[in-house]
């Protein structure tokens, strides 16, 4: 979500929690994985009821749409260079629990979206009722100076028939360490620089490695950037 703007901000606007202008490589990226990241219930239980009577109302419109486990995205840490002799390459440590995808529908992507937000300049907290499930796009350029998009499919539950950058959610089975979530997020990362995940076209060949440039707002889309 927004880490600053509020419902009288242009709805388009946003915040980035994280940027990296030069990029960080896998090795400069880690995982805490904990239930300490998980979603937080929200004390309004009608409006924690709206969650399932909304996924009901989307699911029988489109019996394409499945729920999944997704990793939830609940704040990170970037630990800078220290500015000693000694260079010291800057680290980010993402923090993440477990979500699903009809919780992503019933929060993030409800009517009633603004309603689960706490007032709070701390994004994990203004949050934490929220899904945020975590995501990952890559800006791949091609040799010849294109930058390659995708059409989505009518039948998906998120933009249907849009044009997006590859990217997605990892996928989980039923993960709790933080050996196996690093696993996974690296290997969706890798496979969006290679060009082998259910949104990307092959292109294994011709791209060079990914750095992660900036942790976005709204599902904490974490755009990397291939060439």
């Amino acid at each position: 979500m927004e880490k600053e703007a509020s419902s009288t901000d242009d709805p388009s606007s946003f915040t980035l929690l994280v940027s990296c202008p030069s990029g960080l490589s896998p090795s400069q990226v880690s995982v805490a994985f904990s239930d300490a990241y998980d979603r937080i219930p929200h004390s309004d239980v009608i409006l924690e009821n709206t969650i399932s009577e909304i996924w009901k109302q989307r699911s029988q419109k489109n019996n394409s749409l499945f729920n999944g486990k997704k990793f939830r995205y609940g704040g990170c840490v970037l630990h800078a260079k220290d500015g000693s002799d000694h260079e010291c390459e800057p680290h980010l440590c993402l923090h993440l629990g477990l979500t699903d995808y009809r919780t992503f529908v019933g929060t993030n992507l409800s009517p009633l979206w603004e309603r689960f937000l706490v007032p709070s300049e701390d994004d994990s907290v203004l949050c934490q009722h929220t899904s945020n499930p975590l995501g990952n796009g890559a800006v791949v350029e091609t040799n010849d100076n294109k930058i390659l998009v995708l059409q989505r499919s009518d039948n998906v539950g998120e933009f249907p028939g849009h044009f997006v950058f590859p990217g997605g959610h990892p996928e989980i089975c039923n993960l709790r360490s933080t050996d196996a979530a690093l696993q996974r997020c690296v290997r969706c990362w890798t496979n969006a620089r290679h060009g082998c995940g259910p949104d990307s076209y092959a292109m294994r060949y011709r791209v060079r490695s990914p750095s992660l440039d900036m942790v976005g707002p709204t599902d904490m889309r974490d755009w990397t950037r291939t060439r």
